[in-house]
């Protein structure tokens, strides 16, 4: 069963602008104070930009370069409309995204101008950050998706119940949606399936379950991973989710395979004890509020001496604060309620419940790759006819602007993902 065929993803594309998103009063100067407050916007950004350059054709024909001083990506952009650089100014990574789909800006590859920004963040300072009254609103609309039981369940329905058709139509034959661990880089399309398997080898070898062993997994997605521990060993495992698409997936594909259940849970309501736990990138679905609560989960239903395998974003802790203090463009666009682990906050919580952080293994440049191999992907999908009716022209936009954007994300080093243990004392 599939999702709705008329607008599916309706919900997350098209919505309002958030006051102040589309500039304010900033918009509407003109003459001598908009030709100010431009130059001001390109000379911030200008003296930010510490690594790599961007060359730009501004919209009243002429060319301007900004940073060249010190090595890093080389990033082409056409301004079409000033009021482009007027949404970035004052509405960050919403107003960005929201100009380029009104045609306000382009680039033949935005993915350095995303590596740049992030690459540069420190230098950079508030510039590309959302402010007054943008910055208010995002974070009240952000506050009213915080992930309470209710919302949750809203926020994980919103993007994984796309429809498992949408997802299978650009995700590999493991459907796996989350970095794959590549044997070598750059990787090419024909490796995702191989890197996926990787992946998951790679997690249930820190669980060390032996035939017997029960496994939870808090997050189960598709059932890749379930699947796989099954084959590996004679278990018991329990997968828990909020998505009632993913798990009618996932009890299709497990049938028949030994001795399993998925239940439609909340992490905070599971009983039990269980020899490991496995969470691939769903810790990011919690939010800052929510750790301490997944965290007890973890230290409560692991046995003494078991061993959780997580993998989690991160963003680093140089630009944490101001990231949290708002809504950027992926928490308001594509993953409602989410938000990425400060690795040494979320450690500390860890720590503090007995749970000893072991093996930590980072590996964002084959998330930057895993992210490229499924924009190469969906391309193929949407030029094919493949991607399934009722996705519009927006949605597509959305989701190629989403690929993009967290690929440089990834390469401008700002955020990362990694493998962890956690072994409960």
């Amino acid at each position: 069963m599939n999702a709705p065929e008329q607008n599916r993803g309706r919900h997350l594309v098209h919505q309002a602008s958030l006051p102040g998103a589309r500039g304010g009063f900033f918009s509407r100067l003109k003459g001598k104070a908009a030709a100010h407050f431009i130059q001001a916007v390109l000379d911030r950004i200008d003296q930010g930009l510490e690594y790599g350059v961007i060359e730009g054709r501004l919209p009243d024909g002429s060319t301007r370069v900004v940073g060249g001083r010190g090595e890093g990506p080389a990033a082409t952009i056409e301004i079409r409309d000033w009021n482009a650089l007027v949404r970035l100014a004052r509405s960050g990574s919403i107003g960005w995204y929201e100009g380029w789909a009104a045609g306000e800006w382009d680039s033949p590859d935005p993915v350095p101008i995303f590596d740049l920004f992030m690459r540069n963040r420190v230098a950079l300072g508030s510039v590309g950050r959302a402010s007054g009254l943008a910055k208010a609103a995002g974070r009240i609309a952000h506050w009213l998706h915080r992930n309470t039981r209710k919302h949750a369940r809203d926020n994980v329905e919103a993007h994984y119940d796309l429809g498992n058709d949408f997802y299978g139509s650009w995700l590999d034959a493991t459907m796996t949606y989350s970095s794959a661990v590549f044997h070598h880089l750059p990787a090419t399309a024909d490796d995702l399936e191989c890197a996926q398997q990787r992946k998951i080898g790679l997690i249930l070898d820190r669980t060390q379950l032996k035939a017997g062993e029960t496994l939870l997994e808090i997050g189960c997605g598709w059932g890749g991973l379930a699947e796989a521990a099954l084959e590996r060993a004679p278990i018991s495992f329990h997968g828990i989710s909020l998505s009632p698409e993913q798990i009618r997936f996932a009890e299709t594909r497990l049938a028949g395979k030994g001795d399993w259940k998925i239940t439609l849970t909340d992490y905070r309501d599971v009983t039990g004890q269980y020899d490991a736990i496995a969470s691939v990138e769903m810790v990011e679905a919690v939010g800052q509020e929510y750790w301490p609560a997944y965290l007890d989960c973890i230290a409560r239903c692991l046995k003494p001496g078991g061993r959780a395998a997580l993998q989690y974003i991160r963003i680093e802790d140089d630009i944490f604060e101001q990231y949290a203090d708002g809504q950027d463009f992926i928490q308001r666009y594509i993953f409602p309620g989410g938000m990425l682990l400060s690795e040494s906050r979320f450690r500390a919580l860890a720590e503090a419940r007995g749970l000893r952080w072991e093996d930590q293994v980072d590996c964002g440049a084959h998330y930057a790759e895993t992210l490229r191999v499924w924009r190469e992907r969906f391309e193929a999908a949407v030029a094919e006819g493949r991607l399934p009716a009722g996705f519009d022209k927006k949605f597509v936009a959305l989701w190629r602007f989403y690929l993009m954007y967290c690929e440089g994300g990834f390469r401008g080093g700002g955020i990362n993902v990694a493998q962890v243990t956690l072994v409960k004392k």
